[in-house]
């Protein structure tokens, strides 16, 4: 069966609003996409942050309704709802059925970080990989983190480049759950995947039990981890809230541990290096595009 899809075009700021909106006349599902990219895998993006939910500046929202609902109704009703909605973005097209929200997987390829991890869509089968590959198979959902944002191939190539084998590893962020996982496979003993946004937590679960690593996960809300310190610490979140963090992930940080920060745009790193001195030792910058990756060492 045929849907009606219409998007609408707006700040960050309102989007909650036009969603709002959407809801309330009926969507049957909303997908907020980026709406400068210009691929489907430019639309990915890093994990969420704790107690936020990062966004693109300008979002595209693509909503399906039933495909015999009436245009120009729709558009009355939203504006009924909220007379300040700006609806000049708004346009209309039919589209067949299929699973909306997975269906940017159908261009999403295979990807190498560093010399031996690799990381495939969960419906495609490895070929001609190295004897040492090791193959995350991901099914990201209606999570964020797929591996495609600068952000996440900055911690994958540093934990790829890690001795991680029966070490425990904190992932700060979780996201989709990717960077837990890519670290299990790579030989880490355990890792806790910490994330405010439950549906994070139910799509790590899934991608670790895809894996065969489910056994060896355990996610939880911020509010709900354990006062533990880890040998290997990771945040993929944004600037703001890893300067909020720096107390916090410094004392989940063990003496002599090792720490990556990603999330950060170019330009934001040195209040960053200068926030995480006080614990840090060996603080160094790494670049990709236009974010950067702050690793290093805590000191004793």
């Amino acid at each position: 069966m045929p849907y009606l899809e219409l998007t609408l075009s707006c700040h960050e700021k309102e989007q909650p609003r036009f969603e709002a909106a959407l809801e309330d006349v009926g969507a049957l599902s909303i997908t907020l996409l980026d709406a400068d990219a210009e691929t489907p895998n430019e639309r990915a993006i890093l994990e969420p942050g704790v107690g936020e939910t990062p966004l693109w500046q300008q979002i595209r929202l693509n909503a399906l309704f039933d495909h015999d609902v009436d245009r120009a109704a729709l558009l009355a009703a939203l504006e009924a709802f909220d007379d300040g909605l700006n609806l000049e973005s708004a346009s209309f097209r039919e589209v067949e059925d299929q699973a909306w929200e997975r269906a940017w997987m159908d261009d999403y390829r295979p990807m190498a970080f560093g010399r031996r991890l690799w990381v495939y869509p969960w419906n495609t089968e490895p070929e001609n990989l190295p004897d040492d590959a090791v193959v995350l198979r991901l099914d990201p959902g209606l999570a964020f983190g797929s591996g495609t944002h600068p952000t996440t191939a900055l911690c994958l190539e540093w934990l790829e480049s890690l001795d991680l084998v029966g070490r425990p590893l904190l992932d700060f962020g979780c996201g989709s759950g990717i960077l837990a996982i890519a670290a299990l496979k790579l030989g880490a003993a355990s890792a806790l995947g910490i994330d405010n946004d439950p549906q994070a937590l139910l799509a790590s679960r899934d991608n670790a039990e895809r894996n065969g690593v489910g056994e060896r996960l355990e996610v939880c809300l911020p509010g709900d981890a354990a006062d533990l310190q880890f040998p290997v610490v990771v945040a993929n979140i944004l600037a703001d809230a890893l300067n909020a963090l720096a107390e916090q992930l410094a004392a989940l940080c063990q003496p002599g541990g090792r720490l990556a920060l990603s999330g950060i745009l170019l330009g934001q790193e040195s209040d960053l290096l200068a926030r995480y001195q006080p614990w840090f030792d060996q603080l160094s910058v790494t670049q990709h595009e236009d974010w950067v990756r702050i690793d290093g060492i805590r000191r004793s």
